[in-house]
């Protein structure tokens, strides 16, 4: 006769009565030939690589493709098979508009609106039915001022046609429309622009892509984009945020490599099923904004300084 504990006991109880309808959380994939990733494994006597490798290296963030990524169909579909094989759900991030950045430090992007649709097309065939977190043109909606009225049309033409491509070839993905933060946009502007660009085929939208405002900031700003978004059209969407950098907040305006910056809440899943969905590292900590050094390169000091607040 077995004899079982009363923790054994409940165990199997709760097993029981939740069966196949226990939630089981995302896990996120680190992406292993990250920047950080390359300067930890080429500098392993650095005083600063064993803190940037356990609180950088190792948190799931995003991967972000653009024109520098070569084949994008080869790019993407190597990253997400990897991701898949470990059963790991990969956050992936467009970022190839053209006009990119209002030929500010990440200026860039596709040569014209058909380059654009082949390339987003190509970008979707590539994820096909695996999980995927996608997050789709950072700031192209927010920085639309910068545009002419032509440009404008083009720009919302080419967003509509990437939520549709994503839509139609990727069941599994999750696909939020960037709205720009906190600070920026008015909610109803942000609403009104969503629509513009098919958030109704998309999952959702992200707030804070590379900036430093607080998550409670964006939780009102994303519950105030919502509510115009119910009064606009009658629908409310899930929201993340990108925390990789905003646990002490911003430094007033600055947003391009401020210093005394730090590490926000690791990429995760909101447990409670409230607003947001999720907190995820959009961005990557460490690697610059544009001003310390190029957009994208990978700076050890800002990321060690991350770590711990430094100024």
């Amino acid at each position: 006769m077995y004899r079982f504990s009363l923790r054994k006991i409940a165990f199997l109880f709760l097993v029981a009565i939740c069966g196949q309808n226990s939630v089981v959380a995302e896990v996120f994939y680190a992406d292993p030939d990250s920047n950080a990733a390359i300067w930890v494994r080429n500098n392993s006597s650095d005083w600063r690589m064993t803190a940037i490798r356990d609180n950088i290296v190792k948190q799931p963030a995003g991967k972000w493709f653009g024109n520098w990524s070569g084949n994008i169909i080869t790019a993407v579909g190597n990253y997400v098979g990897a991701a898949a094989i470990l059963d790991q759900t990969p956050i992936l991030v467009a970022y190839n508009m053209p006009g990119r950045d209002c030929n500010q430090h990440s200026r860039g992007g596709a040569k014209s609106i058909e380059d654009y649709k082949q390339w987003i097309s190509a970008f979707a065939t590539a994820v096909e039915t695996r999980k995927a977190v996608i997050i789709l043109e950072p700031d192209a909606l927010a920085q639309l001022d910068c545009l002419l009225i032509e440009d404008k049309v083009a720009r919302l033409e080419m967003l509509r046609y990437a939520v549709n491509q994503f839509k139609q070839q990727t069941p599994k993905a999750l696909i939020y429309l960037d709205a720009g933060h906190s600070a920026w946009l008015s909610a109803s502007v942000a609403a009104s622009r969503l629509l513009q660009a098919g958030i109704m085929d998309a999952h959702g939208f992200s707030l804070n892509v590379s900036n430093f405002k607080t998550t409670a900031d964006n939780i009102r700003y994303g519950n105030a984009v919502n509510a115009a978004l119910n009064q606009q059209l009658g629908i409310i969407k899930p929201f993340v945020i990108d925390t990789s950098r905003n646990g002490n907040g911003p430094d007033g305006s600055k947003w391009c490599d401020p210093i005394g910056r730090k590490l926000g809440t690791k990429s995760k899943e909101n447990s409670t099923g409230e607003q947001p969905e999720m907190t995820l590292w959009i961005k990557n900590p460490g690697n610059a904004d544009g001003c310390a050094a190029p957009a994208g390169t990978f700076v050890p000091h800002i990321a060690y300084d991350l770590i711990f607040g430094y100024f």
